[in-house]
């Protein structure tokens, strides 16, 4: 008895451990309706219960996640897929419909990144009917389908986008910045390995975030760096081939402690997840 009550004890013991040293939670989002998955972006909000997520079939969804005493997603909540409109009021149709990217700006607008006409737009102008932004130069370059695929904002409101892929493998990432009405490209990051850019965002702390993915043939590779806003300050915060296809990510605080959430792209295949992962993120290193 002595002997069982130890290895119980041990047992217990190693559960508590485990659930303290837990560094990401999953947490798999089904759902019938035929148009929903694919989805490409997500923004959480600060308390890390409304969301929006973005679909790359230019559908747009708010809810709410439902979570434990710990914080962890138990259930998500969901409004309608609200298709995405035109400049006129009429439904995207492709190869117009590629939507990537996400970013709240700090009075509610909603701006939203495209990759098969590389491209970005205001959701919320006043008039109900969304406005495109002017285009870099080098957005008409772009190769179709690896255009804008990141999208974030700053905490002075500006706008920060990188494509999927920077046109050679040993040249970095540009990062594109429109502010005061004007394109510039204020820094790059650098390209490390087979890794392509999904996903970005600028968290309370001011960093920027870069979720990576690559595809290996047997499944999907994940990767998360940080940057400062000038592009140095390089840490790599995630590598994993243990999710489905994350794209999206959004950087909130819970309790004066970073997280990042993150939403997988399941294409619309059953045989792939819309996964919602969440990361604690320790604090910048310097």
């Amino acid at each position: 008895m002595p002997r069982l009550r130890l290895l119980l004890a041990l047992a217990l013991w190693a559960g508590i451990a485990a659930a303290e040293l837990r560094r990401e939670d999953a947490f798999v989002w089904s759902d019938p309706d035929p148009d929903f998955g694919g989805f490409s972006a997500i923004h959480v909000f600060p308390g890390g219960e409304r969301f929006l997520a973005l679909s790359d079939r230019a559908r747009l969804v708010e809810g709410r996640f439902r979570r434990d005493a710990a914080g962890w997603i138990t259930g998500v909540e969901r409004g309608p897929l609200t298709p995405l409109q035109d400049e006129n009021g009429d439904p995207l149709d492709a190869p117009r419909s590629d939507s990537e990217g996400i970013a709240v700006g700090p009075s509610g607008e909603v701006y939203i990144s495209f990759e098969g006409i590389a491209r970005i737009r205001v959701e919320d102008d006043g008039s109900g009917l969304p406005r495109r932004l002017p285009r870099h130069p080098d957005f008409a370059g772009m190769q179709p389908n690896s255009s804008l695929e990141a999208l974030a904002i700053g905490p002075d409101g500006a706008l920060y986008t990188i494509p999927e892929r920077s046109g050679r493998a040993d040249r970095p990432f540009p990062v594109y910045r429109y502010r005061g009405g004007t394109w510039d490209i204020p820094f790059s990051i650098p390209r490390r390995g087979p890794y392509l850019v999904v996903g970005a965002d600028i968290g309370p702390d001011g960093r920027l975030y870069v979720l990576e993915r690559d595809f290996t043939g047997l499944g999907f590779r994940s990767r998360l760096r940080r940057f400062d806003l000038s592009g140095g300050a390089e840490e790599v915060l995630m590598e994993s081939a243990e999710f489905d296809n994350l794209e999206g990510i959004s950087v909130w605080e819970r309790d004066g402690a970073l997280v990042a959430t993150m939403i997988a792209d399941d294409n619309q295949r059953w045989f792939q997840r819309t996964e919602i992962v969440e990361l604690p993120l320790p604090p910048a290193s310097d």
